[in-house]
């Protein structure tokens, strides 16, 4: 018994100061910063309303998290947050056997994003063909049919907020 915690003791010595360090660690970012200007990304789609969802969902997420403050004029920040979406995919996934129509619809966001210090132009994150997913329900009763699309791109946005923010801040 006395050999096994010794030995159980010598590993966790030994184990101390190893350079190992828990993933996710926040505050990645150089104390310095303080404000974070998100514009309106730049749009390759016909998805002319994710040009403003997406960043404001973004600087909520920012405010709700973290300790910087979200502005919209770039002069006032001291890094900014720039994006571009690549790409906007809709299609169906499940159908109604007795109709034929869609009954559940996936969709993808594609986006390019840069965090860089505006008074050095350092890079501080970027990702390039970040993949969004989404989907939701169609009512294939036509007297029951409203549009989803709506709701389940601001779903979206909520979520590219939070995955973008996570992003930044552990630097994956």
């Amino acid at each position: 018994m006395k050999i096994v915690l010794a030995l159980v003791l010598l590993g966790a010595g030994m184990t101390c100061g190893c350079g190992y360090k828990v993933g996710g660690q926040p505050d990645l970012l150089p104390a310095t910063l303080k404000i974070i200007a998100i514009p309106a990304f730049a749009n390759n789609t016909p998805r002319y309303r994710l040009t403003e969802s997406l960043p404001n969902a973004i600087g909520r997420e920012f405010l709700s998290r973290t300790r910087y403050r979200v502005v919209t004029d770039m002069n006032e920040a001291d890094a900014i947050l720039r994006g571009t979406i690549r790409n906007y995919m809709s299609y169906p996934t499940i159908f109604d056997q007795a109709t034929g129509r869609a009954a559940g619809i996936q969709l993808s966001i594609f986006l390019d994003l840069k965090l860089v210090e505006r008074t050095t132009g350092k890079v501080l994150y970027e990702r390039q063909n970040m993949e969004i997913r989404g989907r939701y329900e169609v009512a294939v009763d036509q007297t029951q049919y409203f549009d989803e699309s709506t709701e389940a791109l601001r779903r979206v946005s909520a979520e590219v907020g939070r995955q973008v923010v996570s992003s930044v801040l552990e630097a994956f």
